[in-house]
């Protein structure tokens, strides 16, 4: 029997013959959570993509654990509907992960608009460090990333070897489409954050995203204006 895949067991040939059993998204979801059990957490932006993974999660482990990092940043609708997720889906652990900088230290110490004035650093001290600490009592962990979203997650797996985080990282969406997105949502009658009928197909923290328009790429709101794509917790792996 095949050992419990991990970042230091990584074994190409394993891999290979998982992505040869597990073929969808399903399936992908399925031996996550066999394979990793409590072991596994699921890090979650509560965009549209990550509604349709928690409905998906639901059905496979009713108890399973979601993280929001929540960097005091975020829009009041995003707040709102973290609520009615947790209504939906009562017996699903939805835990929101805040820095260990409040705000207002972060203003005391680098300026009251650290995100303009050093994107980055805000990125890594209220999202990849705490991420980060999160991340060191798993083994694995979810995401709900696209190939469409973005020309740098284009070649992502459904099973990855995160170097970032030296973690496994799941990727069940990696083929879908905007479209069938909201079409799920629709179908099953999901609570969705009404900033993406609003011009927002990527909603981050409030001060770092804008609308886009046309046929702009996804993450053309994010950062819009700087040198930034992306906020670092997907940015050293390939995805």
């Amino acid at each position: 029997m095949a050992e419990t895949l991990t970042y230091e067991r990584w074994n190409e040939e394993q891999v290979s013959n998982l992505l040869e059993k597990n073929r969808d998204y399903l399936d992908v979801l399925r031996w996550a959570y066999q394979e990793y059990g409590k072991d596994i957490l699921y890090a979650c932006s509560f965009g549209a993509e990550g509604i349709v993974l928690i409905d998906l999660i639901s059905i496979i482990k009713k108890d399973a654990r979601i993280v929001f990092l929540d960097t005091g940043l975020h829009f009041e609708e995003t707040y709102e509907l973290i609520q009615k997720v947790k209504e939906r889906y009562p017996t699903l652990q939805i835990d929101l992960i805040k820095p260990n900088m409040s705000l207002s230290n972060q203003t005391k110490w680098y300026g009251d608009e650290l995100w303009k004035d050093n994107p980055n650093l805000c990125c890594h001290m209220r999202k990849i460090v705490p991420l980060t600490e999160e991340l060191n009592g798993v083994s694995a962990w979810i995401s709900g990333l696209r190939r469409e979203q973005s020309p740098s997650r284009s070649k992502i797996q459904y099973i990855n070897k995160d170097e970032k985080f030296k973690k496994i990282k799941i990727c069940p969406l990696i083929h879908w489409t905007w479209e069938e997105i909201l079409m799920y949502i629709d179908v099953h009658q999901l609570p969705i954050n009404p900033l993406h009928y609003q011009g927002y197909p990527s909603i981050g923290c409030a001060p770092c995203t804008s609308k886009v328009s046309g046929d702009t790429d996804f993450r053309a709101g994010r950062w819009a204006g700087m040198n930034k794509t992306e906020c670092g917790l997907h940015s050293n792996d390939g995805s």
